[in-house]
């Protein structure tokens, strides 16, 4: 049995549509939401930039004979001018090297700054000139070469302040000073050791091979600052060691100097950044990783909560209508209503449930429930999407009309 399809009403066009809901966040709200990350970073970035500030005044100058500050070194450099000892300041490696001779002290500030490159010219020039060499603080990486058969310890020297215990005339009479630091290990039997921690020296002095001069290792800088040197012996250990000779060459290491651009020493970022900041960086992440598992929110199995208001089913429709209207999604529309449509037919027409979206099963029931079908059952249930708005009113018309058809014949 055969049936007329019924018409449908194209709802007009210029129908008014209802206003639309946004879920976006507000200006407002979202100032609400960020305004305390952002003044806290405003507050850690104030932190910053004043302690960087602090800390850039306190540390300018620092060991330079020109300058005036606590960590400068101008009153040393003054005191030996007064005892005729002449100081040079020179920052790079050619001009060290130049300068050394049996009259002249070279101090070398920093030796870590020095690369590999820098440190084998300078040990070169250093080793047979007969003059002293004063090596501030070398670390594991730059006392091997600058004074070969000594190392430095791991473990600084708890204490600063430190007495002699040793025969060296200039720490003799200096007595006790600052020179607690890095401490040092020797196995050269002619070496002087002082200023003892735990058994290790913090200072050596090691005498060249032809007696004629030697190199001064100080595992500690402040027997040379400025608000240091009136404390203990510090004076006189500091006056004792530079001036020896009357030419002092005060060496800063400098990363504008051409020597230090050696392709076979470059140091990578990771490099650069001091131990302690790795390893705060790694309890940092771990903390974080560690907050975040203490406060995840638990997901447990999910519960059902029935709305606070009763929504009619015409208005759910309504509402998917217009979503798929609204991104051109006729494809999808027609897929649902067909979909739909045969989940409906198969238990009219004896077909299973899992076989009614198979053509080869559903299209001979239908095509024998229906022997004389008006529409081309396969095209109408399984076919192309509809082009146009118009041809998927259609489509919802025949489908209707087809369903109506099976239930009443």
């Amino acid at each position: 049995m055969t049936g007329a399809p019924a018409p449908r009403t194209e709802p007009p066009t210029t129908a008014p549509q209802p206003p639309t809901t946004s879920t976006a966040a507000s200006p407002r709200q979202v100032w609400t939401r960020t305004r305390g990350i952002l003044l806290a970073l405003v507050i850690l970035l104030a932190a910053g930039v004043a302690i960087a500030a602090v800390r850039s005044g306190a540390q300018h100058g620092r060991l330079d004979p020109r300058s005036a500050d606590p960590y400068g070194s101008l009153a040393v450099a003054e005191l030996l001018a007064d005892r005729g000892v002449s100081t040079r300041v020179v920052t790079t490696t050619e001009e060290a090297r130049t300068a050394t001779g049996p009259d002249t002290t070279l101090l070398v500030t920093n030796p870590d700054l020095l690369t590999k490159h820098q440190r084998s010219q300078l040990h070169d020039a250093t080793q047979d000139s007969g003059g002293r060499t004063v090596l501030l603080s070398p670390g594991p990486s730059s006392v091997g070469t600058l004074a070969p058969g000594v190392t430095a310890d791991a473990t600084p020297s708890i204490d600063s302040k430190l007495s002699p215990s040793c025969s060296l005339p200039e720490a003799h009479r200096a007595g006790t000073a600052d020179v607690g630091g890095i401490r040092y290990d020797t196995l050269a039997p002619e070496a002087d050791t002082c200023y003892l921690s735990d058994g290790l020296p913090s200072l050596l002095r090691l005498p060249d091979s032809d007696g004629a001069g030697d190199t001064v290792v100080l595992g500690a800088p402040d027997i040379l600052f400025n608000n240091r040197l009136d404390k203990h012996g510090n004076a006189s250990l500091a006056l004792q060691l530079l001036g020896s000779r009357p030419h002092l060459v005060w060496y800063l290491p400098s990363l504008s100097d051409d020597a230090a651009d050696n392709s076979d020493d470059r140091r990578g970022f990771f490099d650069l950044i001091p131990s302690g900041w790795l390893w705060g960086t790694l309890q940092l992440t771990i903390a974080a990783a560690l907050a975040a598992l203490w406060r995840a929110r638990r997901l447990g199995p999910l519960v059902p909560e029935r709305l606070p208001v009763a929504v009619r089913a015409s208005e759910t429709v309504e509402g998917r209508a217009r979503l798929y209207r609204k991104a051109d999604a006729r494809d999808r529309a027609a897929m649902t209503l067909r979909s739909a449509t045969r989940t409906r037919l198969a238990p009219l027409i004896g077909v299973s449930p899992t076989q009614a979206h198979t053509p080869e099963t559903l299209i001979p029931a239908l095509t024998s429930r229906l022997p004389s079908p008006g529409h081309d059952l396969h095209a109408l249930l399984f076919g192309p999407p509809p082009g146009n708005d118009a041809a998927l009113i259609s489509l919802a018309d025949q489908l209707d009309a087809l369903e109506r058809e099976v239930r009443h014949s």
